[in-house]
């Protein structure tokens, strides 16, 4: 009996030892919550952000072409109405019509053409007739409109009643592509090129132009030679200095339409740049004059007067050559002069009467048969980042 029993409690222990053993080679919750984090830890390291090879940064180019800025993405203007095509070709079909004074981004060029587009249309334009806002390609110069806010015009050192210190018109808003707010500078494309060497000769002198302005809508021209002329019958000294032979009003103020409702006039000064620093717009790097100081010019800039005169007499202002043979009156000083180098070097025709306005020719005579009357008014902005040139 004592022997069944014996063997029956070595069967039982050998049972439990084999069951025990079985039980510890299971890995305890503890032991799997450990292998899990473990686990979970390598993971984190492969998905980590430190682990991942960060995409290479893109340093931005300057622009290679006409403009400091590609002309993709600026705001164009249409100088008289301009019948917008589904291609750029004269043959192709008429898509619509673009009004005088409307505005339109630029997507492309192809030649003479312009692949254009707006709220209310999209198609093909020939560039010829229309405006571009300077700023859009050549942000680099300094812009200051003074009479979208505060008008400069005076005469023989007089206040035009109604104009002198007066908004004469709107003509800044915010430009996106520029990330800032601006004023709007439209000239025709043609001009635009010749403004854009003028400022490159400038710059490597450590200069800027300063544009005051350039489209001028034929309604503030009325109001400017009403004004004027209103105060020069009450006032000798006025008068005297705007009606002295061989000088007479329209000189000094155009009494119909002028080369600013046309697009191939700006209104410009000089500065010497004291801070200049490097600005990114889309892929491209350009300059923005931070800091800057104006020459002295031979007079405030539109003083209506023979004291702005460039040249003893009058030249003519249709003439690319008649100014080289004119003389220099004796207020012109070395700033005034050096503006003038920049902008004939450039191509730009210089006026006789005022130091400040330089005119282009060839844009002149490229619209001649066809020119803008400035009854609009300019100021809405469409203009883009500019995209890459493999875009």
């Amino acid at each position: 009996m004592n022997k069944k029993k014996h063997k029956l409690f070595s069967v039982l222990i050998i049972i439990v030892c084999l069951f025990t053993a079985g039980c510890s080679n299971k890995p305890s919750n503890k032991d799997i919550d450990e292998n899990e984090e473990e686990k979970n830890s390598d993971e984190e390291v492969i998905n980590s952000p430190e682990s991942e090879k960060p995409e290479p940064e893109i340093q931005p180019v300057q622009y290679e072409g006409e403009f400091e800025l590609p002309v993709k993405g600026a705001t164009g203007f249409a100088s008289i109405p301009l019948e917008v095509k589904n291609a750029a070709d004269f043959n192709a079909l008429s898509v619509g019509v673009l009004v005088a004074g409307d505005s339109f981004v630029i997507k492309e060029e192809i030649g003479e053409w312009w692949h254009i587009k707006s709220d209310m249309i999209d198609g093909w334009v020939i560039h010829q007739y229309c405006f571009i806002n300077l700023p859009d390609v050549i942000p680099s110069i300094i812009y200051n409109n003074t009479n979208t806010y505060s008008s400069k015009f005076i005469s023989s050192g007089k206040e035009i009643p109604g104009i002198t210190g007066k908004s004469l018109y709107s003509g800044k808003s915010f430009n996106e592509r520029l990330s800032e707010e601006q004023f709007v500078i439209p000239v025709l494309y043609t001009m635009s090129k010749k403004i854009y060497l003028a400022q490159q000769q400038a710059l490597t002198e450590n200069n800027s132009l300063v544009i005051y302005e350039g489209f001028r809508p034929n309604s503030v021209q009325k109001m400017i030679v009403s004004a004027v002329t209103t105060l020069a019958n009450t006032d000798s000294e006025v008068m005297k200095g705007i009606n002295t032979p061989p000088w007479g009003t329209n000189w000094f103020i155009a009494t119909t339409i002028s080369n600013h409702q046309m697009g191939y006039a700006i209104d410009v000064s000089l500065a010497k740049v004291n801070e200049i620093q490097e600005r990114v717009i889309g892929p491209y790097s350009t300059k923005k004059v931070t800091l800057y100081t104006e020459y002295l010019m031979p007079t405030p800039i539109h003083e209506l007067s023979m004291a702005s005169a460039t040249y003893t007499a009058p030249v003519s202002s249709t003439s690319k050559t008649d100014w080289q043979n004119a003389v220099l009156t004796d207020t012109m000083n070395d700033s005034s002069i050096a503006l003038q180098r920049y902008c004939t070097i450039a191509g730009l025709t210089p006026l006789a009467s005022e130091w400040w306005h330089f005119n282009d020719i060839d844009a002149m005579n490229e619209i001649a048969s066809n020119s803008s009357n400035g009854e609009y008014l300019l100021s809405d902005i469409y203009s883009e980042t500019p995209p890459s040139e493999s875009e």
